[in-house]
């Protein structure tokens, strides 16, 4: 939290069908300085697009629906090049459906969703459905049709009665930042936009969320950390779906027509019905990320499940809650390794064994012995990060000049050790890795002024 500037987090951690650990920590409010609870509410974002997953997964179960189905079995008036994509396809965002988003992420139709629908139908599909994931929320907004016309009715109600009530979730609703809210957490931003840049602020500002009501399938959802705890545990005990089958296919990333999975990123790089997947060999997990703040991470070869919410845009907790898994499977911490690909835990045993010193003939060896073995620049840039947080500053020089070293044309492994070697208060070679920077990339402004810096000293 003192990292990323977060001012409030609830953490709630589920094992055994059960709560295991439950707190709350920091500020909910900034203006009037008031601490966050265990009954503070939070926006959950587009983690609102797993419920209605479970939605459209409750109305197959009551056969009203196949998600194999064209999205005109259901919805009368749509564009012909609309006509034949499946339910699935939109569920996974790899529709090619154009988005109701605008160029400044707001939804289109200032508020209505008729003049919403009749704008984006008129843009042509991005692409043929199945050949790319792209994060589109035009699908969402058409499932809500068809789930508020197949259950009849709104599909905001038919989530209060079919997931919230069973699941005990009295706190939890629909709303935006026009909503008043009891114990709501708001949302702040260490971001601000001047122009077309953004700029990073020191100290979080408010930031302004507005979901019109028709757009509540794609995000709208408020909730509270137990809460989503408690709905994570219905899921999986069969009390909102009742076959273990529909929670497979729930949890099954889309296969694109190349025949691989599509994601966000190298970790969330998946995507099933409303369900982000992180595909690994290791601890793989569904995790729904929700408005950089929040995310909901159910590890399936686990007994375990963990949900962090924040009222920090831009806080990403789903890039450590692998590391609170740690506490729990050791083996996951990062200083453990977990993470890095196959070529680097094999790196990484021999630096363990033989001493971080050693790196280059380590490499050179395992290249030696597998002429396939191959360290990926970036992995090795960004483990010389981590072994750097986690105060292990010999190894992570160690890294960093390897990189150098594999890699002498690239200013930014330059700039890496550089920028190591400073913090080590090894200004002279940090010096000197700087000039190479600007040698290789003259427009680098952050080596420039390192430069200026060091110099006056």
């Amino acid at each position: 939290m003192q990292q990323r500037h977060i001012p409030a987090l609830q953490l709630a951690i589920v094992r055994d069908g059960a709560i295991v650990k439950n707190t709350t920590y920091g500020i909910a409010n900034l203006e009037y300085d008031i601490r966050a609870t265990d009954q503070t509410i939070f926006s959950i974002n587009s983690i609102t697009k797993a419920f209605v997953g479970v939605a459209v997964m409750q109305l197959a179960e009551e056969n009203k629906l196949k998600i194999t189905d064209p999205l005109s079995r259901y919805l009368d008036s749509l564009p012909d090049t609309w006509k034949s994509i499946t339910l699935q396809q939109v569920l996974t965002h790899i529709s090619g459906l154009p988005d109701i988003m605008d160029e400044e992420e707001q939804v289109m139709g200032h508020g209505d969703e008729q003049e919403a629908m009749q704008k984006v139908k008129t843009l042509p599909v991005e692409f043929k459905p199945g050949e790319k994931f792209r994060y589109n929320q035009t699908g969402y907004v058409l499932l809500g049709q068809i789930i508020t016309k197949l259950s009849g009715m709104h599909f905001t109600r038919f989530i209060e009665e079919r997931q919230f009530k069973p699941a005990g979730m009295v706190l939890t609703r629909f709303g935006d930042s026009y909503d008043v809210i009891p114990n709501y957490a708001g949302a702040y931003t260490m971001t601000r936009q001047v122009g077309s840049r953004f700029i990073r602020n020191s100290v979080p500002g408010n930031s302004y969320m507005q979901f019109p009501v028709f757009f509540r399938t794609a995000a709208g959802i408020q909730s509270t950390a137990t809460e989503m705890a408690n709905w994570v545990i219905a899921l999986k005990a069969g009390k909102l779906l009742k076959q273990s089958s529909s929670i497979d296919l729930l949890w099954t990333p889309a296969i694109l027509n190349n025949g691989k999975t599509g994601g966000f990123n190298i970790l969330t790089n998946g995507y099933a019905l409303g369900w982000p997947t992180v595909t690994r060999e290791e601890h793989p997990a569904v995790a729904p990320v929700g408005g950089g703040r929040s995310a909901l991470f159910v590890y399936l070869k686990d007994d375990l499940s963990i949900i962090v919410l924040t009222n920090l845009m831009g806080s990403n907790p789903d890039q450590f809650i692998d590391e609170i898994a740690g506490y729990y499977i050791p083996d996951m911490h990062e200083s453990n390794g977990f993470g890095l690909s196959p070529n680097l835990k094999k790196l990484r045993a021999g630096l363990l064994m033989e001493g971080f010193d050693k790196a280059g003939a380590i490499a050179a060896r395992l290249k030696k012995q597998d002429p396939a073995f191959q360290l990926d620049e970036n992995e090795l840039n960004k483990w010389g990060y981590q072994l750097f947080a986690q105060k292990n500053i010999t190894a992570a020089l160690a890294i960093f000049r390897l990189n150098v070293t594999l890699y002498p044309q690239s200013a930014n492994t330059y700039d890496s050790l550089a920028e190591a070697l400073e913090a080590a208060e090894q200004t002279s070679e940090a010096l000197a890795n700087y000039r190479k920077v600007i040698a290789l990339a003259p427009q680098n402004k952050h080596a420039a002024a390192r430069i200026q810096a060091l110099s006056a000293k």
